[in-house]
């Protein structure tokens, strides 16, 4: 495979593809059911308006084939906010450089204590979350800090501003494991409107993000759409699939998580284009479990907690609870530096009991290094 993604993105035609997913008829959607595996063509299917009324035969092969691929596991994970500064601008986000937020970057005594305080919640698997500012929180503030961060935790991952094939290859030398890098939306008009300056507004440059994190043999992948952000989330949902596709072909090597994000109110944010109800999201969430079986499909504290209790012994296998969008935010919570509103505020242990009330078995670390991944034996 030759191409990059963005050649193959050009090649797609985005209204074309908007009307080939409503033109779907139920004929489709049981075709795309009854396969063995789902093509991008019977992904289009599953998530057309022709699916809604087949979501129930949907979500029951989708949790027939979560529990197949990984069992009664759900993993848990914390993000760990290292800093609200910010070089871009923004619609939708709370640390865009325009809004009037209070600035923190944590210290290496802040770090530690951020540290303390969830291995104290039980968390093993940490993601590192930053505004995009390549001055004061860039390779330098991660070279000093991620080998701090690494001896605490049994794995480590980052979503930050997209970086270069040789910085994702040192931050791998130095323990990391796994970055989420969200195009936020593929349809390029959209994006630009929605981010006004800064480095973020290069589309081109952050969808080729993945491809720089596989060329630099990064282990894990997170990809992902701002669902709302864009008025057709079905189109969008569709260029995630080919992007994810494309990704599984050429880094056949690392493995890939799907987030599925809705707007969530924010400082300074905007209402959101498109509303994903709750039905849509069960939809999509299950649309990608058969195309994809063995993928990682993520829910964070941005839904409530009755519809994640509902919704994660369907597909998903990996949770974040208890979370905390802000720095310093578990050992010092201060709410007015959070990036978001988090929907499901209770406590980690809480989440844990609702699972294991379903059956289902939460993981707070499921590998170390000398076992298998990124181990030097292997």
């Amino acid at each position: 495979m030759n191409a990059d993604f963005h050649s193959l993105w050009q090649n797609v035609d985005w209204d074309r593809a908007t009307s080939s997913i409503y033109e779907k008829t139920t004929a489709d959607v049981e075709q795309a059911l009854a396969a063995k595996r789902c093509s991008l063509d019977d992904f289009m299917a599953l998530i057309s308006p022709a699916a809604t009324a087949y979501l129930e035969p949907m979500a029951q092969k989708a949790q027939r084939l979560t529990r197949q691929r990984f069992g009664n596991t759900v993993g848990f994970y914390a993000p760990l906010y290292l800093s609200n500064l910010c070089a871009n601008d923004c619609t939708y986000c709370g640390f865009s450089m325009s809004n009037r937020i209070k600035r923190k970057t944590l210290s290496e005594e802040e770090i530690l204590q951020e540290c303390q305080a969830l291995n104290e919640l039980g968390y093993q698997h940490i993601l590192l979350v930053t505004g995009e500012h390549q001055g004061k929180v860039g390779m330098d503030y991660f070279r000093r800090n991620l080998p701090l961060i690494r001896q605490r935790v049994s794995s480590l991952m980052m979503e930050v501003q997209p970086l270069s094939t040789s910085d994702y290859a040192e931050l791998k030398s130095l323990g990391l494991d796994a970055v989420m890098v969200y195009q936020e939306t593929y349809h390029a008009n959209t994006y630009q409107k929605n981010h006004l300056r800064g480095k973020k507004q290069d589309f081109f440059w952050r969808m080729a993000t993945p491809e720089r994190l596989g060329s630099a043999g990064i282990d894990k992948i997170g990809l992902g759409v701002l669902l709302g952000l864009c008025a057709e989330w079905r189109t969008d949902s569709y260029f995630l699939a080919q992007h994810l596709s494309y990704l599984q072909k050429r880094f056949w090597q690392s493995r890939y998580s799907i987030s599925f994000p809705r707007l969530r109110p924010c400082t300074g944010g905007i209402q959101p284009e498109a509303i994903l109800n709750d039905a849509q999201l069960v939809q999509l969430i299950s649309a990608f479990r058969l195309f994809a079986p063995d993928v990682e499909l993520s829910l964070s504290t941005r839904e409530s907690p009755h519809f994640r209790d509902s919704v994660v012994p369907l597909a998903i296998n990996s949770v974040s609870a208890g979370s905390k969008t802000q720095p310093g935010g578990y050992a010092n919570d201060a709410p007015e530096l959070e990036q978001f509103s988090p929907h499901d505020n209770r406590s980690p242990q809480q989440v844990a009991t609702a699972l294991l009330q379903k059956g289902l078995q939460p993981v707070w670390k499921d590998w170390d290094s000398y076992l298998g991944r990124g181990s030097q034996y292997f």
